[in-house]
């Protein structure tokens, strides 16, 4: 039968339309979608079938009752005859409106023919509105916004006018006011589907202006749109009091403040790591910000710009959006726990990134963007705390790192390998440069933020490079008074306490460094105190140091010392040979000593050996017998004066260290031993006084004694001759004899 050929010719195009549908393996993915579509537009066809033979019917019942009541001129009937019939029509789509709308109509002397107008205008009004949701619906999930925007407001404007009609007819009747908003219920819910649509493209504006600018533009022109009707309403409303429900959409004003929540998401979510997970957490998090308000701003006054009415002022409003966001989410950091570092990576991104070059001192971002009118991100206030903060962290720091860089130090003191040299030789250990490298980090740290801080911080480090200075004399002098309870231990003594004196040197060469390369020239006075205290501090250490090396030689030459002036002397000891080959054994050791510090080691090691070898003359272990003896011991003196000269020279080498005055002590000293003719005696000792004017009676005395052939007589009246001669010192002799003692006689030894 032509039924059944009917259903087959459907089937046959159904499975005709599936199999076009599915030709690909990713439209199976799309199955749900395709069935809700096809259930929708057979929807759409029975409704609007429906719809179409609901209208046949009533605009015939309509033409036939008005044509029927027009001829009798029954006015009351027709009124309620024509009030029926709407009822009926309006009832089969849950509504009706009530009868004093159509009195009203009738009151407002309408013809038959207008009537009918009315009923077609109506049938559609009512009759249509599923229809359009359904398409408004499938546009909105194709993405497609300007025409769902433009069905949406048809179907607005619909129950707008209905209900403005009915409000002018009764603005008291909120029953049929109720009837009409409920019948265009889904109209409300299709504006909240548009319009998360729309905050969706707002979210994303900045990817959106690269990818598909005409998105952007459209969800713009909606906007315009709306805020033209919710003008258009307002007005309305100051003249009538009637306003739709839902009115003002205020969607210019939701925009922004989805802008603004968008940016805030945007600024807070950079923040990748933790202290724990990152040290460097902060510098990343503060970089990452940096670089994305830098590219979404140059995005902005590009592109976005172009896509927005003049008048929405679209770059400056996100401007002034991630400045106060910004602020927001550094006042939020400068409340954490910080540490020092990580104040000055916050306090130079606030005060110095932000403004310059990298940021919003962009040349690209000009003129658009005056940095000098930019607001502080943080306060004065807020600065001030977090300076306060870091200076005392940072001295609380330092000390702590002077303390372990000085007992890291301690424990190199004590290693059985000698000390490293700098690239002259000079033996030194890691210290100096472990705390001048501390030192110039966080100054270079500070002078990122302003010369203020830096100058602070630099005070602060010589402050406490002062008191750090005193410890290191006192480790020092506690390291040589451990080193004398057992002089095998430490093993390389020598060397590290060299190490230490050299230090003292480039400990001096690095303040001095510091001070010209980070302070400024009239900031010099404030420090010149400190300064001098700790070269004078720096001074006694290498003094010390220097001291007890020179303690070490004379304390292994004491037994070739002792040997001096005794009979196995003149017998020929070689005490004098073995002593200058230890001191030159040992000033091997010394050429690692820095200059200054070298050359007073060396004229006072020349000094001590001749102060040594005098005082063994002065202790009068021996005297001599005769004049044989005399000449014999005279001679050896003279001799050994003139190796001690010749030690001496080879060790100043180069320091143009005068070494001839010491010597020519000894040699004096011997002329007076040789001399044969004793009626001579006086004039020799008195050349002697003469030149060396600290000589006192007790070493004239002690002289003759070794001498061995002067009476107690004569002795005397030498020496009070003497005390009446004058002397003629040489202008550069530094006294001697004032450090030898002559030992008295012991009651003992008187009795003997």
């Amino acid at each position: 039968s032509t039924m059944e050929e009917t259903d087959r010719e459907a089937v046959a195009t159904a499975v005709q339309r599936v199999a076009g549908m599915l030709q690909r393996p990713d439209q199976l993915d799309k199955v749900e979608q395709y069935r809700r579509r096809e259930a929708r537009k057979k929807a759409s066809v029975e409704a609007r079938l429906k719809v179409q033979s609901l209208i046949n019917l009533s605009v015939r019942g309509c033409q036939v009752t008005s044509r029927t009541l027009n001829l009798t001129g029954n006015e009351e009937l027709r009124k309620n005859h024509l009030h029926i019939t709407f009822r009926e029509v309006a009832g089969n789509h849950l509504i009706y409106i009530e009868s004093k709308l159509c009195c009203k109509i009738f009151k407002s002397g309408l013809s038959h023919h207008q009537t009918q107008s009315f009923c077609f205008f109506f049938f559609f009004a009512f009759l249509s509105v599923p229809e359009i949701v359904r398409e408004t619906q499938d546009l909105i999930e194709r993405g497609e916004l300007l025409q769902a925007h433009r069905k949406l407001m048809d179907l607005e404007c619909s129950r707008d006018n209905l209900m403005y009609e009915q409000y002018r007819m009764d603005s008291k009747n909120t029953h049929d006011m109720n009837l009409i908003h409920t019948y265009f219920g889904d109209m409300q819910k299709l504006s909240e589907e548009l319009a998360k649509q729309l905050w969706m493209v707002v979210q994303r504006s900045l990817v959106t202006v690269r990818r598909d600018p005409t998105l952007l533009v459209s969800v713009v022109r909606i906007i315009e749109r709306e805020e033209k009707i919710d003008r258009r309403m307002l007005d309305r409303k100051k003249q009538t009091g009637f306003i739709p429900p839902g009115r003002p959409k205020k969607w210019k004003e939701k925009m922004f403040n989805i802008l603004e929540r968008t940016v805030s998401t945007r600024i807070e979510g950079t923040q990748a790591d933790t202290r724990e997970s990152d040290k460097m957490w902060l510098v990343r998090h503060l970089e990452i910000i940096r670089k994305y308000v830098l590219d979404d701003l140059l995005v902005a006054k590009t592109l976005l710009d172009q896509c927005f009415p003049t008048h929405y002022d679209i770059f400056n409003k996100l401007l002034n959006m991630y400045h106060q966001a910004l602020s927001t989410r550094m006042q939020e950091l400068a409340a954490e726990d910080l540490e020092a570092n990580e104040i000055v990576s916050l306090l130079t991104w606030v005060l110095n990134t932000y403004k310059s070059t990298e940021m919003m001192g962009n040349s690209e971002l000009s003129p658009e963007v005056d940095v000098n009118s930019l607001n502080p991100l943080i306060s004065q206030n807020v600065v001030d705390q977090l300076l306060s903060k870091y200076m005392s962290t940072l001295t609380s720091n330092i000390i702590g790192w002077l303390r372990k860089a000085l007992e890291t130090d301690k424990k190199d003191w004590i290693k059985e390998t000698e000390p490293e040299a700098d690239q002259d030789g000079y033996y030194q250990t890691t210290l100096p440069a472990i705390v001048f490298q501390m030192f110039e980090q966080n100054l270079q740290v500070a002078a990122q933020i302003n010369e203020d801080l830096k100058t602070k911080v630099l005070l602060l480090c010589l402050q406490q490079m002062n008191s750090f200075l005193t410890r290191y004399k006192d480790e020092a002098q506690l390291y040589k008074e451990e080193h004398l309870k057992n002089r095998q231990y430490p093993q390389c003594y020598v060397q590290y306490m060299i190490a230490v004196i050299n230090n003292c040197q480039t400990f001096k060469e690095s303040i001095i460094s510091l001070k010209r390369k980070y302070l400024k020239i009239e900031m010099e006075d404030t420090l010149s105190s400190s300064h001098t205290s700790m070269d004078a501090t720096l001074d006694i250490i290498a003094k010390e140091g220097c001291s007890s090396l020179l303690d070490e030689v004379f304390m292994d030459l004491e037994p070739h010392l002792n040997e001096l002036m005794t009979k196995k002397w003149l017998m020929g000891s070689n005490a004098v040979g073995t002593i200058c080959v230890t001191v030159e054994d040992y000033f091997n050791d010394f050429a690692k000593i820095k200059k200054p510090y070298k050359k007073t080691m060396t004229i006072e090691a020349h000094r001590r050996v001749v102060v040594e070898y005098i005082r063994a003359i002065m202790l009068k272990r021996i005297s001599f017998k005769n004049a044989e003896e005399r000449k014999e011991g005279a001679e050896r003196m003279i001799k050994e004066a003139e190796q001690f000269r010749f030690l001496f020279k080879k060790l100043a080498a180069g320091s143009g260290e005068d070494t001839e005055g010491l010597c020519d002590i000894i040699e004096a000293i011997a002329e007076v031993i040789k001399l044969t003719d004793p009626s001579l005696l006086y004039l020799e000792v008195s050349t002697l006084v003469s030149k060396y004017p600290d000589i006192r009676d007790d070493h004239i005395a002690a002289l003759l004694t070794v001498r061995g052939d002067a009476s107690r007589d004569m002795k005397q009246t030498i020496i009070e001759t003497l005390d009446q001669g004058s002397s003629q010192p040489n202008p550069n002799y530094v006294p001697i004899f004032k450090e030898i003692t002559v030992p008295t006689l012991t009651v003992p030894k008187l009795l003997k």
